[in-house]
């Protein structure tokens, strides 16, 4: 993950004090599926502490890992755009520590503050795009005939 895509880098100051103001601190043993590619996604995560891989369901095949990841990243995206389902899927690869978030109260946030939705839709955005080319590489270096090569 870029600088530019983690918490830390991507919301000012008092925009990640009011974003933690409606997180809930959870943990998620080693092994657990926070989510499932077509389900509702009706909340995300930021990771504290472990790992969380993406994977993407893949007919015939078992479903790749798009990426990794950890500390300050966002685990889902797909709350923020309707149909609000699930693109990919997580799985937590260690014990995880997270601040949870629901994405009902975050939209509500995001609709009340112009300013602050808009910080918000361009840091998503950037993971968006991000995860876009992650899973572009992996299934290239996976099922195309030659990998991904030199195609960046």
């Amino acid at each position: 993950m870029t600088s530019a895509t983690t918490l830390s880098a991507a919301l000012p100051h008092d925009h990640r004090e009011r974003l933690m103001r409606i997180a809930r601190e959870v943990s998620v043993t080693e092994g657990t599926r926070l989510f499932e590619e077509g389900l509702r996604a009706d909340r995300f995560w930021i990771v504290r502490t472990g790992t969380v891989s993406l994977d993407l369901r893949v007919p015939g095949r078992r479903a790749p890992v798009i990426e990794t990841l950890g500390h300050g990243e966002l685990v889902g995206w797909s709350w923020h755009f309707p149909p609000y389902l699930w693109q990919l899927g997580a799985e937590a690869t260690t014990p995880v520590r997270a601040w949870e978030f629901d994405a009902d109260a975050m939209r509500e946030m995001c609709f009340r503050d112009p300013e602050f939705g808009r910080t918000v839709a361009v840091w998503v955005g950037r993971v968006v795009a991000h995860r876009l080319h992650s899973a572009r590489i992996r299934l290239l270096d996976l099922y195309a005939p030659y990998g991904s090569g030199g195609l960046l």
